[in-house]
């Protein structure tokens, strides 16, 4: 079922300097609520700048819904420390309020109060906020309020040249994106491991499970929070992940071609579904930029997706056909709540080992049978993946294996890999990280849904979220003091906000022009 790889390791382990230089960014995704756990009111913080233009602060779909970017880089410790200081720095302006620690938000049946996220006056501000409109008209504002981390991740290019002699390749422009692909091809069957691990959602509120037939019989407790007993990841189920059928749209990851022209057409054809919400009001308002199954690429909701940095002016799918796949995110991470940032240093390290193990593994096309197949396992491990022997289906005969028989395998790769990493940066930390997170399959407690599940049906939701999100506020109002980045920050607001300016004025276009010329 899964290739012996031993030989690729000591390819690797013979020359260890081509996996330095792994590059890396975090977006963290996390709501602003009141005190009393209810969502905030007010408008995305004029403190912390210009939401459009921010380079690291920004919303997401709703005004209270901050999303935290890091720079790119190759330091695990520097990003992290980045990602803490924009937590610091927000903190400290935000701080009547507080910032929720889970993936679901606590909700009770009364009215929700959602504000659509708004970037100003400009083109582009009107843009982002339609699009957003578009998502509530489509999926509904609750929910989009769902928050998750989001992990790029990218290889050397030292790695990819010698990867594509190493397997006698001719020379070929898009070894690259084809060894993305690749990567992706083996995320899907593989990637369920995530969610086991580090899934964080095995709980949700009683409002997301209205008009939905229930697969699963589901528990309640007294908040009227539902509960599955072997649940693992909710934000990724039908319930709550806002997931975009990728076989109604054809989009497959077999080929680089085929994907961008798949991604097009879903892009430019217009939706029955979409086609009935209509585009404007009565009033002349867009309730979406488009009618077409996507309004822009980002609405291609996924567990993992190829992206490229854009250039001015430049949507994703251009850049992709113009410079190929640059790097990987990892779309399917909870929001972890035992850090106070969402993300912890072991999830890194774990992660970057699996995606080069997804790299490595021989990685076969996949077809509609095959993905259908595959999606069985996400969903059996989203639902019921700590469930005592739990087995996935390992092929289209649909025979199966127990969780523990292919972690065995997996992790066995992984330890030699871990090897290769820590003797290029001198320490233990990959081997360390391996070790304690296999250690989850033997004794599923460990696991994070685990360990959420025993606090909210203990303590409940609110009551859990509100003590967590009380806590983590008074360290990042403490060690703001310490914020290395505290005056780039208070620099970037202005210049932000002045950016804002800038753009709004130099608009010439009606906003409708505008749409038709995107």
């Amino acid at each position: 079922m899964i290739e012996d790889i031993s030989k690729k390791i000591a390819w690797l382990k013979a020359n260890p300097k081509m996996l330095k230089g792994i590059f890396r960014g975090i977006e963290r995704e996390t709501l602003r609520i009141q005190k009393n756990g209810i969502f905030s009111q007010k408008t995305h913080p004029y403190s912390i700048g210009s939401s459009l233009t921010h380079k690291w602060i920004t919303t997401d779909f709703a005004e209270n819904l901050l999303e935290f970017i890091t720079p790119t880089s190759d330091n695990i410790d520097y990003l992290l420390s980045f990602l803490t200081d924009l937590h610091c720095f927000t903190a400290s302006k935000i701080k009547n309020e507080r910032m929720w620690p889970f993936s679901i938000p606590y909700l009770t049946n009364k009215k929700k109060n959602i504000q659509i996220a708004q970037y100003g006056k400009s083109n582009l501000g009107k843009m982002k906020n339609t699009y957003r409109i578009g998502l509530k008209n489509r999926y509904g504002d609750l929910i989009n309020t769902i928050s998750g981390v989001h992990y790029n991740f990218s290889l050397p290019l030292s790695f990819w040249e010698n990867w594509n002699k190493n397997k006698n390749k001719e020379n070929n422009s898009d070894y690259i994106s084809s060894g993305y692909l690749h990567l992706i091809r083996n995320y899907y069957r593989f990637g369920w491991i995530i969610p086991y691990l580090f899934g964080s959602s095995p709980a949700i509120s009683s409002c997301f499970l209205k008009n939905t037939k229930k697969k699963y019989k589901f528990k309640k407790n007294k908040e009227n929070i539902f509960y599955l007993p072997w649940s693992t990841s909710l934000r990724l189920s039908d319930l709550g992940y806002t997931n975009t059928k990728i076989l109604d749209l054809n989009i497959m990851f077999n080929d680089f071609h085929q994907y961008t022209e798949s991604l097009k057409n879903a892009l430019e054809t217009p939706s029955r579904q979409f086609t009935n919400i209509g585009l404007k009001d009565i009033y002349g308002n867009f309730k979406q930029l488009n009618t077409n199954f996507l309004q822009i690429e980002n609405e291609l909701y996924t567990q993992i997706r190829p992206k490229r940095k854009t250039e001015n002016g430049e949507s994703l799918l251009e850049a992709l056909k113009n410079r190929g796949i640059e790097y990987v995110e990892i779309r399917s991470l909870d929001i972890n709540p035992f850090s106070p940032i969402g993300i912890s240093k072991n999830q890194i390290l774990l992660l970057d080992l699996f995606l080069i193990w997804c790299t490595l593994v021989d990685s076969p096309k996949i077809n509609k049978i095959d993905f259908l197949l595959i999606t069985k396992n996400w969903e059996r491990i989203i639902y019921e993946g700590r469930k005592p022997n739990q087995k996935i289906y390992i092929n289209t005969k649909k025979e199966t294996k127990t969780l523990i028989e292919i972690s065995n395998v997996i992790f066995k790769d992984l330890y030699e890999i871990a090897l290769i990493l820590d003797y290029n940066s001198n320490d233990l930390s990959y081997q360390t990280a391996c070790k304690e997170i296999k250690l989850f399959f033997k004794n599923p407690d460990l696991t994070y849904s685990a360990q959420c599940l025993k606090f909210l049906i203990q303590k409940g939701m609110k009551k859990t979220g509100l003590s967590l999100a009380n806590k983590y506020h008074k360290k990042f109002i403490n060690e703001n003091y310490l914020n290395i980045n505290k005056k780039n920050l208070e620099k970037e607001t202005i210049r932000s906000h002045q950016k804002q300016i800038q753009i709004e004025q130099e608009d010439r276009l009606t906003f409708e022009e505008y749409i038709k010329n995107k």
